[in-house]
């Protein structure tokens, strides 16, 4: 089961941070979450699951964010989410609300990912 609620991009001021400082409005990772077509992708990925029963399934801004990140920074299942947690920015660009010292989700599931996607609905997403 997924549930999804458009998450139109918070704005820059409302990401909550542990520091007490804001985000810089000209980082690249703030700056690509305004052009990525969110709901688009949401859909394509939505149109391959259940939305009825099992257990409820990440957000597919988060998936599909850490998928972005994956490929643009050219790395493995593990080290993207190690970098997610570590990075303030992508953070807030997957999505997410505030910061959080914890992984988004368990790196075995990019497997999964990959199974329910395939090559082709990841390239129809990154053609535009």
């Amino acid at each position: 089961m997924i549930k999804y609620i458009s998450q139109k991009q918070l704005s820059i001021e409302e990401f909550r941070t542990p520091f007490h400082a804001k985000l810089l409005e000209n980082n690249r990772w703030v700056q690509l979450s305004k052009v990525v077509p969110w709901d688009k992708f949401a859909s394509a990925y939505m149109s391959m699951m259940t939305t009825d029963f099992g257990r409820p399934g990440i957000s597919p801004r988060i998936v599909l964010g850490a998928l972005i990140i994956k490929h643009k920074e050219k790395l493995d299942d593990r080290g993207v989410i190690a970098a997610i947690q570590e990075n303030i920015y992508m953070q807030y660009f997957i999505g997410l609300e505030e910061f959080t010292a914890q992984p988004v989700f368990d790196p075995s599931l990019f497997v999964d990912i990959r199974k329910r996607i395939g090559h082709e609905t990841f390239d129809t997403l990154t053609v535009d």
